[in-house]
């Protein structure tokens, strides 16, 4: 997809949000139910992180995922977005996104014209009680990006394509903190993109891929 039709999709940001695909949420793949975990709003701790649409050499639209350090915590060696938890100092949701986001992969947002587009849904993750949110945003340039070696294995450059709609979606059952699961991912440079980010990405697919979308690619 190129990237200034998702700058011109994006344009105006809905008040309700498609949904991302269902075959991406996790499930028991025994049949029995998962945990009934309940969202305590005095605990939770607010995070963010950064859904940044890039263009590369050709004009494609990428976003930007890192391939986490895998030091044997929650989500270690996972694929996600630059970002983590809010710090006192963080204005907002948009400033902690953009903070993680060069400290983690080196992002000069200045340098590359990073524009924040507004909020896609935040969801909560009951195993590390994190609200997070992300932050969209687009780049005019493409940035130079350098990982940080104690939290990125490695930077991904993903295209915005292999999330829309019609994108493959590959069917994983595994075992996980003991938990047998079920779960759709999204194959991404030799990487299982799943989980939140998963969703995520699903849900940005969602919102390029619907029927607006279909109208701005056929006047182009």
């Amino acid at each position: 997809m190129r990237y200034d039709e998702v700058v011109a999709r994006l344009a105006t940001l809905p008040d309700r949000f498609p949904a991302p695909p269902e075959a991406l949420m996790p499930v028991r793949s025994d049949g029995m139910a998962r945990p009934a975990w309940r969202l305590d709003p005095e605990s939770v701790r607010p995070a963010a992180v950064l859904v940044l649409v890039v263009p590369d050499e050709a004009g494609d639209a990428r976003v930007i995922l890192t391939e986490r350090v895998d030091r044997g915590l929650h989500h270690g060696g996972e694929v996600s977005f630059p970002g983590g938890r809010a710090e006192p100092g963080d204005a907002d949701a948009a400033a902690t996104a953009l903070r993680e986001a060069a400290e983690e992969v080196g992002l000069d947002a200045v340098a590359a014209g990073v524009r924040v587009i507004g909020q896609l849904e935040a969801f909560w993750i009951p195993v590390s009680n994190y609200q997070v949110t992300p932050v969209l945003a687009v780049a005019e340039r493409r940035p130079r990006l350098v990982a940080a070696p104690a939290e990125v294995a490695r930077i991904v450059e993903a295209p915005v394509r292999a999330f829309l709609p019609e994108a493959e979606i590959e069917i994983v059952e595994t075992t996980i903190r003991e938990w047998p699961l079920r779960f759709g991912a999204y194959p991404v440079d030799g990487l299982r993109v799943w989980g939140a980010t998963a969703r995520i990405l699903g849900q940005l697919g969602a919102l390029l891929g619907g029927s607006e979308a279909s109208s701005v690619e056929a006047e182009s």
